[in-house]
């Protein structure tokens, strides 16, 4: 991939907050944690040239890996049944106003999806 298509983490960060804003989301209020978050998303796009969940294997091929595209298809499920995604970086306003930490929730993405 040229340099022309990599995203600096300042980016990287960026659109994360971008993505919050819009959907009316929180993000993970551990910074330690959101950081290491955006750094997993950052590597991803430098990597395979889009945002990648950074909590889950890839086949590095945007077309295989389109539901876990950033922010993944089950992030809305996820949210609307636990209060945050899967990875924990964005919460529903509800559950961050909450004080709750982000847990460990079950897996929506089907085994097929992942790389052998």
């Amino acid at each position: 991939m040229s340099d022309k298509r990599k995203k600096s983490r300042e980016e990287t960060e960026k659109f994360v907050h971008m993505v919050a804003e819009h959907n009316g989301w929180a993000l993970n209020p551990d910074r330690q944690f959101l950081d290491t978050l955006i750094d997993g998303l950052n590597v991803n796009f430098n990597r395979y040239g889009f945002y990648q969940c950074p909590c889950r294997d890839s086949w590095g091929d945007r077309e295989k890996d389109s539901d876990i595209a950033c922010p993944c298809v089950y992030n809305v499920p996820d949210q609307k049944e636990h209060g945050h995604c899967f990875c924990g970086l964005f919460l529903t306003r509800e559950f961050a106003d909450s004080g709750r930490t982000p847990g460990q929730i079950p897996e929506r993405r089907p085994p097929e999806k992942y790389p052998d």
